[in-house]
């Protein structure tokens, strides 16, 4: 294993070596990997169990993308209820989705709130007010919220928030859906339960990359009669791949630790920033409503020497933006490789 502190991503950025070393461990350590058949059964099954548990669910389903999961959640959602979305501008399903709900389920995502976190319950209520006044009828299916939001520098809308707004939309029978990709470190960060947070919402996703290390793969968990249904959409949309255990096997691997890791890299931050600014030499600028991402500034100097420097103590630093020269960096567990003592060594000495 790498004892590199890397200040981007998620979870460890595990290689390809890396990867495949973990895997013939956990294969050849007794029981080894109960493989899976099209996505079903075996170690597949178990992660989807031990997911549904963590927030609070009855059933949940793999799927070999988060675009495929909140696809597939919003589209189970709106039927029988409508064909409009209402979502978050700054959203994943907005922006990064290539209009799937809309190209390949014929429903009407309607970009909220350009530039906010999140949208209101007074955002939803003039919404359905404006289709219900519609001369044709345009009724309100779901209600999708990404919380954090990656576009926002993983900023996470506040708890009261997301019930004001989530209290607003059930009220009105309108389905909620939560793109909970790194909800994990949500629950880290904000102090509360994966389950508190999704008790709010109908169907929620979790990604199996981002924070379990898994090469790719993501976890829709709901109801069991919504989640049963969607064994079938999955494999209409392509989704049933033939074996993913590898996926499951590592994202299953690192479920367990990475609250607690996250808890122990959030205390270690605290102690690094207290040291980096008391040195006067950067500044670390937070983020509101901020999870693991934060930004650092050098006082002076030249940022690209700065990275090249870090690099020869075993720091990995983003590349620094073109503009201002800031760098956009992540708490992740990587930091555990190490102490906040060494590490604001290695980065006050690489200046």
């Amino acid at each position: 294993m790498s004892q590199q502190v890397c200040f981007y991503g998620d979870g460890l950025s595990l290689t390809a070596t890396e990867t495949a070393t973990l895997l013939a461990r956990l294969a050849s350590t007794p029981p080894g990997i109960d493989i899976d058949s099209y996505s079903r059964g075996g170690v597949v099954a178990e992660l989807e169990t031990r997911v549904a548990r963590m927030l609070g669910k009855e059933s949940a389903i793999f799927l070999p993308t988060g675009t495929m999961a909140n696809h597939l959640a919003v589209r189970a959602l709106c039927e029988g209820r409508g064909r409009r979305i209402l979502a978050q501008a700054d959203s994943h399903l907005v922006n990064d989705a290539g209009d799937c709900a809309q190209v390949l389920s014929g429903l009407n995502v309607v970009p909220m709130a350009p530039g906010q976190p999140c949208f209101s319950a007074a955002d939803v209520a003039l919404e359905l007010e404006r289709a219900s006044n519609s001369k044709a009828a345009v009724p309100v299916g779901a209600v999708s919220i990404e919380s954090p939001i990656r576009r926002m520098d993983n900023a996470a809308v506040p708890m009261a928030d997301l019930v004001a707004v989530t209290t607003a939309a059930r009220g009105a029978g309108i389905g909620l859906h939560m793109d909970g990709a790194r909800l994990p470190l949500y629950a880290a960060h904000l102090g509360v339960a994966p389950a508190d947070v999704a008790a709010l919402f109908d169907t929620v996703y979790v990604s199996m990359w981002k924070c379990f290390n898994a090469p790719s793969g993501a976890v829709l968990a709901g109801a069991a009669d919504l989640i049963d249904k969607l064994y079938h959409s999955r494999r209409m949309m392509g989704g049933s791949l033939p074996a993913v255990w590898p996926f499951a096997a590592i994202a299953l691997h690192h479920l367990d630790d990475f609250e607690a890791e996250s808890i122990s890299v959030l205390a270690m931050a605290e102690q690094l920033f207290s040291r980096l600014e008391a040195s006067g030499r950067c500044q670390v600028l937070r983020v509101a409503n901020g999870t693991n991402v934060f930004r650092l500034r050098l006082a002076q100097g030249d940022p690209e020497q700065w990275r090249t420097n870090a690099q020869a103590w075993g720091v990995e630093l983003p590349a620094p933006d073109a503009i201002n020269g800031e760098f956009i960096c992540k708490m992740n567990p990587t930091w555990l490789r190490s102490t906040a003592d060494d590490l604001a060594q290695a980065l006050l000495e690489s200046i």
